[in-house]
């Protein structure tokens, strides 16, 4: 446990120099750019993650969503009750996870639609012969024949989105004491931390991979803004207003003002 407690004390560091959070949008674009400049003019080699079966893509990237709630949902619960264990409090907490979760959804579905309303079904990858038996993505799949659309990079919006949203909502642990908490509970939270560190660094990574073999740009483009809209639009407009789920705690647990 000791050498787990100066993983986080390091991280937490990192984390209170600001520049690295206010710069993380940044690094998606600057990344997002160069990498798609490479890609056209075919400077990378190939590597085990020009694949897309390679193990992190497969078991990772492709369920990136799922692993972002499944490690961010206990995190947000127990760093947010250090500051105040009022259920009304909580609960708003906890629903800035289903407010993500909804815009997650909301432009998957939309990529998945646009790519089927403006896509059409080939007999093979040389995209010669179209098949007008199957009018839609899943339809064409299944035949065991090639759908070609306009395909919004899915990986460049989840993997900006959840690494946006994951640093906004550890920002707390820059002010939280663990002092007063039980032992299983503060080991817990710190275990959380570090992995949702690890899996932010992971998504950047793969955002990289993305950006430098995968999509034509404007895909990567648009999956990429839609990601950052969506996280700009939540955490720096509407979560400052009085009616919403609110931003983390921005200060230490006995400045907390009671949550009537």
């Amino acid at each position: 446990m000791a050498a787990v407690d100066v993983i986080v004390d390091s991280l937490v560091t990192l984390q209170r120099v600001l520049v690295l959070r206010q710069s993380l949008p940044w690094i998606f674009l600057v990344s997002f750019f160069v990498g798609s400049i490479l890609k056209d003019l075919e400077l990378v080699p190939e590597t085990y993650f020009s694949s897309s079966k390679n193990v992190l893509n497969v078991y990772f990237v492709k369920v990136s969503w799922g692993w972002t709630l499944l490690l961010l949902t206990p995190f947000v619960l127990l760093s947010n009750s250090a500051f105040s264990r009022n259920v009304s409090y909580l609960g708003r907490r906890l629903l800035s996870l289903v407010v993500a979760t909804a815009v997650w959804y909301v432009c998957t579905e939309t990529f998945l639609y646009i790519e089927d309303i403006t896509g059409a079904c080939y007999e093979s990858d040389t995209l010669l012969v179209t098949n007008l038996n199957f009018m839609t993505k899943a339809a064409c799949r299944r035949a065991g024949l090639h759908w070609r659309g306009y395909d919004i990079s899915g990986h460049s919006f989840i993997l900006t989105y959840s690494a946006l949203l994951i640093v906004e909502e550890t920002s707390p642990m820059v002010f939280l004491s663990t002092a007063t908490m039980s032992l299983l509970s503060k080991t817990a939270l710190s275990l959380l931390y570090v992995a949702l560190n690890v899996i932010t660094v992971l998504w950047v990574w793969m955002f990289v991979c993305t950006s430098v073999y995968f999509h034509d740009l404007s895909h990567k483009l648009l999956g990429t803004l839609c990601g950052l809209l969506g996280w700009y639009l939540t955490y720096r407009v509407w979560y400052l207003k009085p009616f919403s789920p609110g931003l983390p705690p921005q200060r230490q647990p006995k400045e907390q003002k009671q949550q009537a």
